[in-house]
């Protein structure tokens, strides 16, 4: 395929309009000019009768998108400060919601790397499609951040304590436990999406849904394990209770003869994990349960992020795992037991804006 310097592709087949993301050399990663680009097309195409399905992929069999610009994001905080930041981070959450509310259907395709903000593009649409290949996260407390792109949403409202673990860790999903968690609804074979897209493009609107399916392969269901659930609930104690307690239950499990792999695994990342970050967090996804729309957790997530960007740990993070590598970030607080509660209570306060 030919690529554009254009961050998007844009093709009519049919009745179907397909947006191809096409910054295949930084796995999609979404930046203010690609989602103004996405947005505009779909604004174009909203009234236009001729386009009646859309239809957003990518150019690269690789990633779908691979999430934000992050050190983008960095360089605008040392050269103009952290409110410049957070207003070219919020330039997509603008079209994550025009996806979601978008009259026409639209199906994404989620094949490949699909993190961050690539969540955000991909899982908030009518139509959600993953394939073997699909690897989703939201490994944002890693660099000093929080579940954002509406990801917090889509973690509140996954079954049991699972929501709570992939916020945390930023644990990776597969397409199977994507369509399992909440995050997609079809797994289809990548080798048969060229004969989905030819199909589509000649379907009644209101039959994607069965034809998506009949497209689906029946992956084996994963196993959504009783003993994680058990591990993470803690929702009789208070979040900047629970996370001190969930350390020390799996240091527990780690040590336990049946060798819990995944217990020692989550216990390495939430070691090397921000602090700070942590909390906000949990009590962020506390805060979602229960009946919150899309919109207010896009709100609160842009008030937090706020927050998270005027702090060092931000910086510091994305220096450790995206320039210098080193993967030793120095977070400030260095440990979950120094963060004061005062602290985080502040990044929820709407009246205390950063």
């Amino acid at each position: 395929m030919n690529h554009s310097p254009y961050p998007i592709l844009v093709d009519r087949r049919g009745h179907v309009g397909r947006i191809t993301l096409d910054r295949p050399k930084n796995l999609n990663a979404v930046d203010p000019t690609m989602a103004r680009a996405i947005l505009a097309t779909l604004d174009t195409w909203r009234d236009d009768p001729g386009v009646q399905i859309v239809l957003i992929d990518s150019s690269s069999p690789r990633a779908f998108c691979a999430g934000g610009d992050i050190k983008n994001i960095r360089a605008i905080i040392e050269s103009e400060g952290p409110r410049k930041a957070l207003a070219e981070m919020s330039v997509p959450y603008v079209t994550m919601l025009a996806i979601a509310s978008y009259p026409k259907p639209v199906a994404t395709v989620m094949d490949g790397i699909t993190m961050g903000g690539g969540v955000g593009l991909g899982a908030h649409a009518r139509h959600r499609i993953v394939t073997e290949r699909s690897v989703l996260a939201m490994p944002e407390t890693a660099i000093g951040l929080t579940p954002d792109a509406g990801g917090s949403w889509l973690l509140a409202r996954a079954p049991g304590m699972h929501g709570l673990r992939l916020a945390l860790t930023g644990g990776r999903i597969s397409g199977a436990q994507a369509v399992a968690l909440g995050f997609a609804d079809h797994a289809i074979a990548s080798d048969a999406l060229a004969d989905l897209f030819d199909t589509l493009s000649t379907e009644a609107p209101q039959s994607v849904d069965n034809l998506l399916s009949s497209f689906a392969s029946a992956p084996a269901a994963p196993s959504l394990s009783n003993v994680i659930n058990e591990t993470y609930d803690f929702r009789n104690v208070s979040p900047f209770e629970g996370l001190p307690l969930l350390m020390a239950r799996l240091e527990t499990l780690a040590k336990n003869e049946d060798a819990h792999d995944w217990a020692a695994a989550d216990l390495g990342i939430l070691r090397g994990a921000c602090p700070f970050s942590l909390h906000v967090t949990w009590l962020a996804w506390n805060a979602l349960q229960g009946g919150v729309t899309r919109e207010e957790a896009f709100a609160q997530e842009t008030r937090l992020v706020g927050h998270l960007l005027n702090r060092p740990d931000f910086m510091e993070g994305v220096r450790a795992r995206l320039i210098d590598k080193d993967n030793a970030p120095v977070w400030s607080p260095r440990s979950i037991g120094d963060v004061t509660r005062q602290a985080v209570l502040s990044c929820f306060n709407p009246d205390d804006a950063p």
